[in-house]
């Protein structure tokens, strides 16, 4: 590793999560974050930066998620095929996580990373049926019988 003041060093930021813990990332990482680029380039960065909306927990995977995306000065470009695996992979976690790496990825304006967990979603949901859909997320049906055929008759194409 370069030695403190070499011009190949990379330059560090520290990200303080909800829940108080620091983390330490490269500043190209970080940027991927439009929220902390903005940050950055407004000079609000050298005692670092609080994500009141965001715990160690999410903030530690969607730095993994940011830092194994982007490619590494040893391999400029990882095949489609590995950033798909790698992408699969990243989103088999349990649904609380997907939401709240969802809600992170929104908050910190990580365009890359939302997508990614938006796409995870709407897979999720793409070719159930409603019933399916509420056991899938646990959602209550609160609608009335009469309600339901009602939606099902204005949105037939819906169900074709």
């Amino acid at each position: 590793m370069a030695a403190a003041g070499e011009a190949g060093e990379k330059k560090m930021i520290t990200l303080k999560s909800s829940d108080g813990e620091e983390f330490e990332v490269e500043e190209a990482v970080a940027m991927e974050s439009q929220k902390i680029r903005h940050m950055i380039e407004d000079d609000c960065a050298d005692n670092g930066i609080p994500l009141p909306n965001v715990n160690s927990k999410i903030l530690s995977k969607g730095h993994a998620a940011v830092a194994g995306a982007g490619a590494s000065d040893a391999a400029p470009a990882a095949p489609a095929e590995d950033l798909k695996n790698w992408d699969a992979e990243f989103v088999k976690v349990d649904q609380a996580t997907l939401f709240d790496l969802i809600l992170a990825a929104n908050y910190l304006n990580i365009k890359g990373l939302l997508d990614l967990t938006c796409q995870t979603v709407a897979d999720m949901i793409k070719g159930k049926t409603p019933e399916e859909i509420r056991k899938t997320f646990n959602i209550k049906n609160d609608f009335t019988p009469e309600e339901e055929e009602e939606i099902r008759r204005e949105n037939q194409w819906a169900f074709e």
